[in-house]
């Protein structure tokens, strides 16, 4: 399984969005600061996963939700968890 996570500062809410093949390892990586580009933003809690059986549809996933039509789906999707 691939897997296209966002994760949410506790620091200062600030949106991450990733890949991986193995989701519980690279949140670790993240809150133990072996992340470069988010080490600053500790602690990092996961809000939001999708599972892909194929790497490409999970790669392709990533990159939208980077997108400007991406963070609009992940404001929406945020707005409705409340």
């Amino acid at each position: 399984m691939y897997y296209v996570y966002i994760l949410k500062s506790k620091k200062n809410s600030k949106l991450y969005k990733g890949f991986t093949a193995d989701l519980r390892r690279r949140v670790a990586e993240h809150n133990s600061g072996n992340s470069e580009f988010t080490k600053n933003n500790r602690p990092w809690e996961l809000v939001y996963y999708e599972a892909f059986v194929n790497e490409k549809d999970a790669r392709r996933e990533e990159k939208f939700l980077k997108s400007g039509k991406g963070r609009e789906r992940i404001k929406y999707l945020f707005e409705n968890l409340e």
